[in-house]
């Protein structure tokens, strides 16, 4: 894929000097219309900008758009699957580190990869993803996410994002300046009576198309963009999982949601798997979509024939879309190596859905820091971070929970109460020189505090026999029952 790495590489160059030129030409039009002869001005100020928001862009780009998008990042022990296959496509992929994983809290069905390279990149899926998908359509989502750090995809919609928000913002600040601000008038016909009012109000009327006309061209090229790589993307991750039809199922779930994506916008809309902000039934490609029709990426995938290859599914494409000149690169499609598919994961079976959306739920509750209370009677309570009180009542049995405070963690004290046994002492306070022990009851969900108050949650899928504090770093080993 060396060559879409380099295409992509280039494209980056020319998108930040054209959006350069675009926000250089807006800066020297705003400042004429603000005041004559201040046009150098508006460019030195675009300018700075310019550079300001690349190096931002290139440097925290990826946790701008992590933080807009509400994405907070999980290990392993909070969903081991998802886990293990972030982990198979970094090792298919070749890629030397494994990207950081992230959950976004939103029922909506979508992922997204960002970062600037392979060492920083990081891979944010929604709690609804997680609570629909089987592994292997979770899979075939991971692996599109994967494809589109391998081809450095993730760098070039990084930039190109921020750099759009930028133009966004300086045109917003001007229309709105325009709107509001006091006095224009009254400087426009000052300068009208001098003899410079044609020229003002030239300067005046470009100002504002341009500040309109150019989010919008930035926009069509920052969607233009994305459209391809989308293609290439869905050909390497059936190359990587060896079964297409993952993938394919998973588009057609994504296909079906009615959820619409909040934490999603235009500048961040591109990066995901598929267009967060589109309606229900409304997926036609245009000028103004961020993707290819998904109905027909699914049925490319779905016609992929005599084996897993790149070939197979440039031929499919062609078939499918009418592209003559294909969306594989030459050098891709003279080193392909087809392969055959595989047969579904028998693991790939789904739960029941809601049980898997009951476990999304509380993966959730979890980054949230919630803690869970299993009472005896076998009703789980999910405990607010911001509950005050000692106790809480369950609300099936009317039993008295101790909550459990920052001493409860060693020598299993907070077990009692996280299995359902009320009459734990609550004062219970072991030495802090003791090793850290959690009994649990295995196959459920059991919370405590560390020792220096970090709220810390076991899931029901843990299997080590220990587990790392992520606030202190010490060490507690679990004893299941």
């Amino acid at each position: 894929m060396w060559e879409q790495i380099q295409s992509n590489r280039r494209k980056s160059v020319m998108l930040v000097a054209l959006i350069a030129a675009l926000l250089i030409g807006l800066g020297f039009v705003i400042g004429e219309a603000a005041q004559p002869g201040a046009g150098i001005l508006g460019m030195g100020i675009a300018l700075l900008v310019w550079i300001v928001m690349s190096l931002v862009a290139y440097f925290q780009g990826d946790n701008i758009l992590l933080a807009v998008s509400g994405a907070k990042e999980i290990e392993k022990a909070d969903h081991p699957q998802l886990f293990n296959v972030v982990e198979e496509m970094q090792i298919a992929a070749g890629l030397p580190k494994m990207p950081r994983v992230f959950i976004i809290d939103d029922m909506a069905l979508n992922a997204f990869a960002t970062g600037r390279s392979a060492e920083k990149a990081a891979v944010a899926v929604t709690a609804g993803l997680l609570g629909k998908l089987n592994r292997d359509e979770l899979q075939g989502v991971v692996a599109h996410e994967m494809s589109h750090i391998i081809n450095r995809d993730v760098l070039l919609m990084t930039m190109t994002g921020i750099m759009l928000g930028s133009i966004v913002m300086i045109s917003e600040v001007f229309l709105r300046t325009l709107w509001y601000g006091g006095g224009r008038s009254q400087r426009y016909r000052s300068s009208s009576s001098k003899g410079g009012g044609q020229v003002q109000a030239v300067m005046m009327v470009a100002a504002i198309v341009l500040a309109i006309l150019a989010p919008l061209l930035a926009q069509l090229i920052y969607f233009a963009i994305s459209r391809r790589r989308e293609y290439l993307a869905d050909a390497n991750a059936a190359v990587l999982t060896r079964y297409p039809e993952g993938l394919a199922s998973a588009l057609s779930v994504l296909s079906a949601d009615t959820y619409l994506l909040q934490s999603a916008n235009k500048a961040t809309a591109p990066m995901y798997i598929i267009n967060p902000l589109h309606e229900p039934g409304q997926m036609a490609l245009n000028l103004t979509s961020t993707h290819p029709p998904i109905q027909e990426r699914i049925q490319i995938l779905r016609t992929m024939a005599g084996g897993v290859s790149f070939k197979a599914y440039d031929s499919a494409c062609r078939k499918i879309s009418g592209q003559e000149g294909g969306v594989i690169p030459s050098s891709s499609l003279a080193q392909d190596k087809p392969a055959v598919a595989r047969a579904a994961n028998a693991e790939a079976a789904p739960q029941s859905p809601r049980q898997q959306m009951r476990e999304a739920g509380d993966l959730l509750r979890k980054v949230n820091q919630y803690l869970f209370l299993s009472c005896a009677c076998g009703l789980r309570i999910k405990v607010p971070p911001d509950f005050k009180k000692d106790e809480i009542e369950c609300p099936r049995c009317h039993r008295e929970l101790a909550v459990p405070v920052a001493q409860m963690a060693a020598m299993g004290a907070a077990a009692g109460v996280m299995t359902g046994q009320a009459d734990a002492p609550a004062d219970a306070v072991p030495s802090e020189a003791a090793p850290l022990v959690i009994r649990r009851k295995a196959g459920q969900w059991t919370s405590f505090k560390c020792t220096c108050g970090a709220g810390l949650n076991i899931s029901p899928s843990y299997a080590l026999p220990e587990i790392a504090c992520n606030k202190c770093g010490k060490r507690i080993t679990i004893k299941n029952e």
